[in-house]
Formats: C-alpha cells, sequence, structure tokens
C-alpha cells in the first residue's frame, strides 16, 4: 500500500489513476496553439515549451525505471527538438502508460535518481501520478483553461500531497515543488494539493477556451 494512513491505494489503483492524469495532461497540452508556447507558466521561470519539454522528459525517465533503466541518464534528460512539443509530449506518455501497464511493474523497484534512489513500483507510480495531476492543471492554468479530472483523482492526488515532506530542502528552487502556500477555507480536493504543493490556483483563474 503506499499512503495507508490517508487513504487505501494501491499500485494497481496508481496505475489506473495516473492514466487519468496523464490523459488529462495530454488533452490540455493538446490545446495549444503556436503563440501559447512562450507564455509564462505556475512553473516560475519556465515557459510552456520548457514546461513540456520537462514533463516529456519525465515521461520518458519514468518509462525507463519501470522497465529497469531508470540509473541511465539520457532517459532523464529533456528533449532537444521542441519544435513540435504537442507531438512530443504524446510520444512520450505514450511510452510511460504502456510501460506502468506491464504485467507487473508496480512490483519491480523503480530507479529515481532526482528523489535518490530506488523505490517500490506502487510508490514511484504514484509520484507520477500526483505530479501530472499538477502538471496537468500548470498547462490548463497556463492556457487559461480548466482540468478535468474525476473526483477520485482529485482525492487520490489530495492524499499524496499531505505526505509530500515540507522541509526546505524538499521545496524551493530545484525541487519538484515550492513551499506549502495556506489553503484558503473551502477549497475543494484540487485546489487544496495544489496549494500544499505550492501553486496558486487564485493566481491562475480559469476561462473559457475553447479550439
Amino acid at each position: 500500500m503506499f499512503y495507508a494512513e490517508a487513504m487505501t491505494v494501491t499500485g494497481a489503483d496508481f496505475v489506473e489513476l495516473d492514466r487519468i492524469a496523464v490523459e488529462e495532461a495530454v488533452r490540455v497540452v493538446d490545446l495549444a496553439t503556436a503563440a501559447d508556447w512562450a507564455r509564462d507558466t505556475p512553473c516560475a521561470g519556465w515557459t510552456l515549451r520548457r514546461l513540456v519539454a520537462h514533463m516529456s522528459a519525465q515521461h520518458v525517465g519514468f518509462a525507463a525505471a519501470a522497465r529497469g533503466a531508470g540509473r541511465e541518464p539520457e532517459y532523464w534528460r529533456e528533449p532537444e527538438d521542441m519544435s513540435e512539443p504537442a507531438r512530443t509530449h504524446r510520444s512520450a506518455a505514450a511510452a510511460v502508460l504502456s510501460a506502468f501497464a506491464e504485467p507487473g511493474a508496480t512490483e519491480r523497484e523503480f530507479t529515481l535518481p532526482e528523489l535518490g534512489g530506488g523505490f517500490p513500483g506502487g510508490q514511484a507510480v504514484g509520484f507520477h501520478f500526483v505530479d501530472y495531476v499538477v502538471h496537468a492543471w500548470d498547462v490548463a492554468a497556463t492556457l487559461g483553461s480548466a482540468v478535468e479530472l474525476p473526483q477520485q483523482v482529485r482525492v487520490a492526488a489530495l492524499a499524496v500531497a499531505r505526505q509530500v515532506p515540507t522541509d526546505p530542502a524538499r521545496r524551493g528552487p530545484g525541487s519538484a515543488f515550492a513551499p506549502v502556500l495556506e489553503v484558503p477555507v473551502g477549497s475543494g480536493p484540487l485546489e487544496e494539493a495544489l496549494y500544499l504543493l505550492g501553486r496558486d490556483p487564485g493566481r491562475w483563474p480559469a476561462r473559457r477556451r475553447t479550439r
């Protein structure tokens, strides 16, 4: 079990939750037009193109980790060619979903260099899951859109977010998440998760956006 004190979620559950989050990230990245790639994002200092490059690299890296090759640095490098960001991201997302869906994937150890070593597969998929709930929101917020995630995904993301370490060594520049922000009263589970992971939904209100 992963974060069993917060909720009962198995590695197999996280594979399905992760699939939903990743597919939503693909959907919102695909909304971007040529004029959007230079936009600033909730990830300080990153344009949308850079954020999607990071997302693509993490997908490829986690796919490699699921197959026992997580120690190899080339799998974690951002793509050199980001001339078609949505296409690059779509391909990387397909790779990680395929790797996680392989029989026994959550029973293997994943080597995740950025997190300092090996982790049980189910736990590692949980890391990827919450990251892509947040990154789907990052992209949607950049575009003035909203994420479309079912309640069980939002609740699971909050349960994981509540367990992410908050010490300064794990937050801030160079870390996966920014310092915790105060959670407004009445926040829903996704919004609370975002505040706990250093995002401020209030600064990035969704506007209706269609293709």
